[in-house]
């Protein structure tokens, strides 16, 4: 095989599996996208089928810096009764029965140097989707905004919220 045609052929292969490459990455189950779970929590049941609201797990988003990871003692609220049969909640109640508390990944953050609070977002009628997406559609939590500065200005900006760099960065 001669030179040209070798190099052609190879230019050719990694461009099609580069694209290939793209496209699974793009298109791929969005269920994949989000971290692993101790237990496989579903947003979807709790918010689109039970009708639970964000706060109602997240108790302490409105008056605090973090929203809040659900304690076992919350899930347990409901599930001391509800859904005991499935395998998930049994795996919850060891956890409850045990005195231990689940360990959840983390999914959205943002760096160290960044102050970020819930609270003032809240009370200025900012949804959680506006940072979290839709989360009633998400079996497996994914970060689905970037977090990085130039998405927080532009949407600052676009509510005519405070930009100076001292907001966010304390």
């Amino acid at each position: 095989m001669n030179a040209k045609l070798w190099l052609s052929a190879l230019v050719a292969y990694f461009l099609f599996f580069g694209a290939l490459l793209f496209l699974v990455a793009h298109f791929r189950d969005a269920e994949a996208t989000g971290p692993a779970q101790p237990i496989a929590f579903s947003h979807p049941v709790h918010i689109d089928t039970v009708g639970l609201e964000c706060n109602h797990c997240h108790r302490t988003a409105d008056r605090s810096r973090h929203a809040g990871i659900p304690t076992v003692e919350i899930c347990m609220e409901c599930h001391a009764s509800a859904a005991t049969d499935r395998a998930e909640i049994q795996k919850l109640t060891r956890y409850w029965e045990e005195e231990r508390e689940i360990v959840w990944e983390r999914v959205h953050a943002v760096p160290w140097h960044v102050y970020f609070a819930h609270k003032p977002h809240i009370r200025a009628a900012v949804e959680c989707r506006t940072c979290h997406g839709d989360v009633e559609y998400q079996p497996r939590i994914r970060q689905v905004r970037s977090l990085k500065m130039g998405w927080c200005v532009a949407c600052h900006r676009d509510r005519e919220a405070p930009t100076d760099c001292w907001v966010c960065h304390k």
